[in-house]
């Protein structure tokens, strides 16, 4: 524990550190085009469906009617709108995710490693087309998780249990493999996320949480129709830098955990010999 909060305080500062949020913005680009141009050529067609879709079901209209007849009449407009939104969510976080493990991620495992760990070997135990492959097939994995999952996300304890567990393990396996790839071996790196499988899961399933925080702003947004374009990209931007905070969680956590490592080597094979 004391090793998860030491990491956690760390990655916090260097998450106020000019050249981490300057990382943060390349990301928050490509969302951001990738969320304005579904609004511009998509968003009527899209709250079109939703609205079709929802007055085909008879228990939901009969629910909107009734809110009608009570004075609610914008809330029929407004859960369309968060539905679009709530459908449009899994698809941005999972390309700032890509994004952030091919932009950000060497970036600031680099900048974590020349401040704190400038004497730790690189063995170069994983590969950017490994990482590549290695990030797309959990980001795959996740996003079949997440659409099977949906139905579930109506009953009120699971939204708030399942997308930030499949969050937390989807970071578990990116970051877990990105943040050693450069320094640790690939017997290392199998070795650590093997031994330290817990703590990263449970930092994993904290992102996961921290990453859910700026759904509030979508709810928001859908309330608010004239900013939600502008209140989307804020929402972008504050996941961007919550990966960018996972990734600099991690490094600290598992290049100190690999240095550690190192250095109980040497004391492993003295004893040994001791021994004999």
């Amino acid at each position: 524990m004391q090793g998860l909060a030491d990491a956690f305080w760390r990655a916090a500062a260097y998450c106020l550190m000019p050249r981490v949020i300057a990382l943060s913005l390349l990301p928050l680009l490509a969302s951001g085009l990738l969320a304005f141009g579904f609004m511009f050529f998509f968003w009527e067609d899209a709250n079109a469906g939703v609205r079709a879709a929802l007055e085909s079901w008879h228990l939901v209209e009969s629910l909107l009617q009734w809110l009608d007849r009570v004075g609610l009449q914008a809330f029929r407009s407004a859960l369309t709108i968060i539905i679009v939104l709530a459908a449009m969510l899994p698809v941005i976080i999972l390309l700032s995710l890509l994004l952030v493990a091919l932009c950000m991620t060497p970036a600031i495992v680099r900048l974590v490693a020349e401040r704190r760990f400038p004497l730790l070997e690189k063995k170069r135990g994983g590969s950017l087309l490994q990482s590549l492959g290695a990030s797309l097939a959990a980001t795959a994995l996740a996003l079949v998780l997440i659409v099977l999952s949906m139905p579930l996300w109506l009953i009120p304890p699971l939204v708030m249990v399942l997308p930030p567990l499949i969050w937390g393990w989807l970071t578990y396996q990116v970051f877990g493999f990105d943040v050693l790839a450069e320094h640790a071996s690939a017997e290392e790196r199998r070795a650590l996320l093997k031994e330290h499988r817990l703590p990263m899961l449970v930092m994993g399933v904290v992102c996961g949480y921290l990453g859910a925080a700026p759904s509030l702003i979508w709810a928001f947004s859908a309330m608010v129709m004239a900013l939600a374009p502008f209140l989307v990209l804020v929402s972008i931007w504050l996941y961007t830098l919550v990966f960018a905070f996972s990734t600099a969680w991690f490094a600290h956590y598992a290049l100190a955990a690999l240095q550690a490592r190192r250095a109980d080597e040497p004391v492993a094979e003295s004893a040994v010999v001791l021994e004999v």
